[in-house]
């Protein structure tokens, strides 16, 4: 039998944050449509700048393909993909459609860019993971890194986690991506990791190809450490060096590339 051609699903990938994780692409556009554009981004340039929501993706056209998937063990079902999920207006109602047919656990990766909107954060109260962006702790640090849209500013970033982080009954992890240009900001990203009050932060570098190097072993270790001790017993941190990372085996290997960019370590 052909296999089937996945237009919004891509994976599954063996995740170190999320096990063995199904993918949906909200946006899906081979246009990458976002408010960020990260100078690590695995999937480019952000092409389309936008900090509207709209659908992109009709539901039905997610769940029609959530149905046609073979039988394989699958711990997360994360949104995430070609942009900002985020930006997806009808997100909550594709979260709430995936649990009419799926048992697993639902996860979505933001760059929180979005997260002071209310409209956002209702949406995001219907996962059971949220992973948000943290990987600047001032507007210098984020134009640097995560070179946003101007519309974008540090300080509803900040204050959206902390509401949000009050209301979410979900587990929260703040993943912090590590290059050179961000490095020196460990110490200050850490005290406002703390002040947030995930229940786990991810210290990541770019191990996927991009624009940008991966910091060292050594410098993440040190950063790792760094977070430790600021956040305390409460607060799990994880390195993405310190992590065991299996070979995915995606359904559709282009797909999964476009999304998530080609694995270089």
């Amino acid at each position: 039998m052909e296999q089937p051609k996945y237009k919004y699903i891509y994976g599954p990938v063996s995740s170190w944050r999320l096990g063995r994780s199904l993918g949906i692409d909200p946006i899906s556009s081979f246009q990458k449509t976002c408010t960020f554009d990260c100078v690590y981004c695995q999937a480019g340039r952000t092409e389309i700048f936008s900090g509207r929501r709209e659908v992109f993706v009709p539901t039905e056209a997610m769940t029609h393909e959530l149905h046609s998937l073979p039988d394989v063990p699958i711990d997360y079902i994360t949104f995430a993909g070609n942009g900002e999920p985020t930006l997806a207006k009808n997100l909550g109602e594709m979260i709430r459609a995936v649990k009419m047919v799926r048992k697993e656990k639902i996860a979505v990766i933001t760059n929180a860019s979005l997260i002071d909107r209310k409209d956002v954060v209702k949406d995001l109260l219907l996962a059971d993971l949220v992973e948000a962006k943290l990987d600047a702790s001032s507007t210098v640090s984020l134009k640097v890194v995560n070179q946003p849209m101007p519309e974008i500013l540090w300080e509803n970033i900040l204050e959206g986690l902390k509401a949000f982080r009050k209301v979410y009954q979900g587990h929260l992890t703040l993943q912090v991506m590590f290059v050179a240009g961000n490095k020196t900001c460990a110490a200050a990203i850490a005290k406002i990791a703390h002040q947030i009050g995930p229940e786990e932060v991810e210290i990541n570098t770019p191990l996927r190809a991009c624009a940008v190097k991966p910091l060292l072993l050594e410098d993440i270790g040190e950063i790792t450490t760094i977070f430790r001790e600021t956040c305390g017993d409460k607060i799990k941190v994880r390195s993405v060096y310190e992590a065991k990372r299996e070979k995915s085996r995606p359904f559709c290997q282009p797909s999964t590339e476009r999304r998530r960019g080609k694995e270089t370590h």
